[in-house]
């Protein structure tokens, strides 16, 4: 189990009683939602239906998808939880630098100007710098002259890391490698990945980017009309402009 402050462990039996959950399974989503920035979480307890999702303002996934009593569990406990890590400092205090910690790059980069996590991946932004964190391994990237503007998941045949730039979307492993591996294998397919644009810097645009337009060899309708449903929320909380939404919506219709 993982190590907790006395402040934490007592937050986790709060919880535990109150939700009627072990826990170990509510471990897990303080884990999730404070990976996710306090905002967001991806998680996977046997307890609360498996696999899912939850996007702080309304926008809960889980794998009964018709359960609305499992959503509210769960959006509940994933508030709670938000609110409770602004006031609480639940794990111990991992220095700069290191791994497991917050901060994961190397110091002397500095602030990133957005960072974010997907998996068991991470990346952060710096100028003229990429920092990514797979497994607890660090490589950072020369970004050259390109103006990073969001990192994502390229969907389709190849599945890889890539981010927007001026000159369109760029696969990560094409950059020149300043320190590590660079060593970065397929991500799994998940619906959105996680940022953190609170530094003030700012950068030309900053998106979380779905690509819809891949074909597949088959689609249910039930497995459409889910991601039309994470459209619509992304589309209200101002991820996706009108048109977007409406685009890629008409592409997700027509395979039905």
């Amino acid at each position: 189990m993982q190590k907790l402050t006395p402040e934490g462990q007592n937050l986790v039996n709060n919880l535990s009683i109150k939700y009627n959950l072990s826990a170990e399974a509510i471990i897990h989503m303080i884990g999730a939602v404070n990976n996710g920035g306090g905002s967001m979480a991806q998680f996977n307890s046997p307890e609360l239906g498996g696999s899912g999702q939850w996007m702080q303002g309304g926008m809960t996934m889980v794998g009964d998808m018709f359960n609305n009593g499992l959503k509210n569990t769960v959006d509940n406990l994933c508030t709670e939880i938000s609110n409770s890590l602004l006031s609480t400092q639940v794990f111990p205090i991992i220095p700069a630098g290191t791994k497991g910690s917050n901060q994961w790059w190397p110091s002397d980069l500095g602030i990133p100007f957005s960072s974010g996590s997907q998996n068991s991946t991470h990346y952060a932004v710096f100028p003229n710098r990429l920092a990514v964190e797979l497994n607890g391994n660090v490589t950072i990237y020369d970004t050259l002259d390109n103006n990073i503007g969001g990192v994502s998941q390229q969907q389709g045949g190849n599945d890889s890391l890539t981010f927007s730039s001026q000159y369109g979307t760029i696969l990560v492993s094409t950059l020149p490698v300043i320190s590590g591996t660079g060593n970065i294998p397929p991500l799994e397919n998940n619906n959105f990945l996680q940022a953190d644009f609170s530094n003030p810097t700012p950068l030309n645009e900053e998106t979380t980017q779905i690509d819809t337009s891949s074909t597949q060899p088959s689609h249910s309708i039930n497995s459409i009309i889910e991601m039309i449903e994470q459209l619509g929320k992304l589309h209200q909380a101002g991820v996706l402009s009108d048109d977007e939404f409406n685009t890629k919506k008409s592409e997700l219709l027509s395979r039905l």
